[in-house]
C-alpha cells in the first residue's frame, strides 16, 4: 500500500463494508477500464511442442491496434459485463453506464470506481444526478487495488492477453468477449485470502 490519500481509513472502510455487508436489495460492482488492450499478430506461426523441444515463437510482431475494455464484476455473484472501445473518455465510460443502467434495471447500483478524471466529468456527474439509484464509491487515490474488477483483469490478462495472437482488432475483441462469455458460466464470487490482520470497518 501507498496511498497518501488522507481520507484512506474511512474510503477503504466504505468499500470494505459494501464488500462484506451490502445493503439489503442493492448490487455492488466494481468497474474500471482496462486500456491499451494491443492486437498483437505474428510475422511467422508459432512452432509447436515437439518431443524434447518445447513451443517456440517468433520475437517479430505487427501491430494491427489498441482497443479499450469498460468491464464491471458484480462483486456478490461473480459475473463480469463488458465492452470494448476505440477510445476512453467520459463518453464511452456514459454509454457504458447505460448499458449497466439497463442490465440491473431495479434496485440500488453501488459502483466502486478509481479516481480517473473520465469518472468525475461534469457530464458523468449531471448523470448521476438523474439516475440517483446509481451511486459511486471511490476508492483512495493510489489504491485501485481495493478494487475487485482489477483481480479479474489480471486473470483475463493471464488467460487470453499475453500470449494471445490477434491479426485485427476485431479479433482481440470477439476473443475478449467470448472469454467474458465463457467466465461468466462457472462465475463465483471472489473469497477472500488474505492471512495478515483482519479487514476492519
Amino acid at each position: 500500500m501507498n496511498s497518501q490519500d488522507p481520507d484512506f481509513e474511512a474510503k477503504q472502510a466504505e468499500i470494505i463494508g459494501l464488500y462484506l455487508n451490502p445493503p439489503e436489495n442493492a448490487l455492488v460492482l466494481c468497474v474500471d477500464e482496462k486500456t491499451g488492450m494491443q492486437a498483437l499478430g505474428r510475422k511467422a506461426p508459432d512452432k509447436p511442442v515437439r518431443p524434447g523441444t518445447p513451443a517456440r515463437r517468433e520475437f517479430e510482431y505487427v501491430r494491427h491496434g489498441t482497443k479499450s475494455l469498460l468491464a464491471a464484476l458484480a462483486v456478490h455473484e461473480g459475473t463480469v459485463t463488458g465492452q470494448c472501445y476505440d477510445r476512453h473518455t467520459h463518453m464511452e465510460f456514459l454509454d457504458f453506464l447505460h448499458t449497466l443502467d439497463k442490465l440491473y434495471p431495479s434496485g440500488e447500483l453501488h459502483l466502486i470506481v478509481d479516481n480517473l478524471s473520465v469518472h468525475k466529468h461534469g457530464n458523468i456527474q449531471r448523470w448521476l444526478a438523474s439516475h440517483p439509484r446509481i451511486k459511486f464509491h471511490f476508492t483512495p487515490t493510489h489504491a485501485s487495488w481495493l478494487n475487485q474488477i482489477e483481480i479479474w483483469f489480471s486473470i483475463l490478462g493471464r488467460k487470453v492477453l499475453k500470449r494471445g495472437i490477434f491479426n485485427s482488432k476485431e479479433e482481440l475483441v470477439a476473443k475478449t468477449l467470448d472469454y467474458i462469455d465463457t467466465y461468466n458460466r462457472t462465475a463465483r464470487p471472489f473469497r477472500w485470502t488474505y492471512t495478515g490482520d483482519p479487514l476492519t470497518i
